[in-house]
């Protein structure tokens, strides 16, 4: 009987508990119908520190070199560092990581050559079809020559090139707080920072896909706990935390306050307006800041608004050919890295202007961050529909507000705007406000959470 596989294949990226759901025989499949759909002759692998990531990639690649595809392995990598080897050697790639997920989970982020993503209505439907087929009697090997496993040391190219696009020569020394989690930060800051006139101070370095300390995911605030307290310490000049195969960056300010990844946005997308002779789209997701379009305007540039989720931020760089993209979620997306996200060149950029100037990173990030904003908050529905519906006649036809449908509903006024977006897994509503201060916030949340939860 076929493997099913609808509990790990999701909509981008091959996710589950090992080896409950999937294991090695699982990933062999897929080595195997990856080769097929892209119709590689060449694909590059890469995995992260958890302890089932070796097995799995390796035979992922046994399965692709039984389809005639040369494989290059290059090993422990951080996910953008797998994105830089897609990238330069124009190769299809496959990085085996369950980012900030618990240990026992594994998985499989794909895509094309340059980077290019993989989901469900670009291949990776196809590839999941062909591996449920495959499950009973394997792979069929294709005649001719089994291709080769070959492996290759990427880091120290991956650094140079991530440094070649922030100037970093003029900076001024810095003291930097540094949350590895455990993951894959660990592996590739030391390579990237070297060099650099900072003072480094790391935080769980070593690579323990276990991870011991705390979950590698920085978008939960108890998990910067001990990066805010470890900077007030030190008197650092700022803190970075990375996720779990670190293709995402946090940053907290000199006072251990976290920085809005909107602001980051804001601040790097005026840094690479400025690096393209003021001018360039920029784009952002729909709840992403409203400081984020009004700086983009106010250094040339023409702002883009998207959906969430990197499958349309990556479509809509390529559409546009904008310079650079950013998420509320951390995920920053650079045109020359190949439309890819990667948290440490936002990182470098973070680095380059506050080492540019003397002032503190709060007073910094000050000018990108101009309203109260609620954070993203989650509420168990039983019906999505009809609580999006009951929103939208609470506010249709009231004078000075805005509707609109472009990701769940978004509910706009001259000095404030909420936006509710359904769960595509969960029974769950999020919600995200945000408003010129926080009295007007605190308001348009409570009325939103009022309505959703009633």
């Amino acid at each position: 009987m076929a493997a099913d596989l609808s509990q790990i294949v999701k909509a981008y990226d091959v996710r589950g508990v090992v080896p409950d759901q999937w294991d090695e025989a699982l990933a062999e499949l897929f080595g195997a119908a990856f080769v097929r759909v892209t119709d590689a002759t060449a694909v590059v692998t890469g995995h992260d520190m958890r302890p089932s990531s070796p097995g799995l990639s390796a035979a992922f690649a046994r399965g692709a070199a039984g389809q005639g595809a040369d494989v290059t392995e290059i090993g422990l990598c951080s996910t953008d560092q797998l994105y830089y080897a897609s990238g330069a050697l124009n190769l299809p790639g496959a990085m085996f990581t369950a980012s900030h997920n618990p240990a026992r989970y594994n998985g499989i982020k794909l895509c094309r050559a340059g980077a290019a993503p993989v989901g469900q209505d670009t291949g990776l439907a196809d590839i999941r079809a062909l591996v449920e087929e495959w499950s009973d009697t394997g792979a069929p090997q294709k005649a001719g020559t089994t291709g080769t496993v070959t492996r290759r040391d990427t880091l120290e190219d991956y650094a140079a090139h991530l440094r070649s696009l922030v100037d970093l020569t003029g900076i001024r020394p810095l003291k930097v707080v540094v949350d590895a989690g455990n993951g894959m930060g660990g592996h590739t800051v030391p390579t990237v920072l070297a060099g650099l006139p900072l003072t480094l101070v790391p935080m769980y370095f070593e690579l323990d896909g276990t991870f011991p300390n705390h979950e590698a995911n920085p978008l939960d605030p108890a998990n910067l706990v001990d990066l805010q307290k470890r900077v007030r310490e030190e008197g650092a000049d700022l803190g970075l935390a990375f996720d779990g195969d670190a293709d995402r960056c946090f940053v907290v300010d000199e006072r251990g306050e976290p920085v809005s990844p909107s602001a980051v946005t804001a601040l790097v997308a005026s840094r690479e307006l400025a690096r393209n002779g003021g001018t360039g789209t920029v784009i952002h997701n729909l709840i992403t800041s409203r400081s984020v379009p009004e700086v983009v305007r106010e250094n040339g540039g023409t702002p883009e608004r998207t959906r969430v989720g990197h499958s349309f931020i990556k479509a809509e760089m390529a559409r546009t050919g904008a310079i650079f993209g950013g998420e509320h979620s951390a995920h920053y997306y650079f045109r020359d890295f190949w439309n890819a996200d990667t948290g440490m060149l936002a990182a470098l950029h973070v680095l380059a202007a506050l080492g540019e100037q003397q002032g503190t990173l709060s007073a910094l990030v000050d000018q990108y961050d101009r309203y109260a904003g609620s954070g993203e908050i989650n509420s168990t529905v039983d019906d999505q529909a009809a609580r999006l519906a009951a929103i939208r006649a609470a506010y249709d036809g009231r004078e000075g507000v805005t509707l609109d449908d472009l990701d769940g509903l978004t509910v706009s006024a001259a000095d404030w705007w909420f936006n509710v977006r359904p769960s595509n897994t969960e029974p769950l509503l999020r919600l995200n406000a945000e408003a010129r201060d926080e009295a007007t916030m605190i308001r348009i949340r409570d009325e939103a959470l009022a309505l959703i939860r009633q």
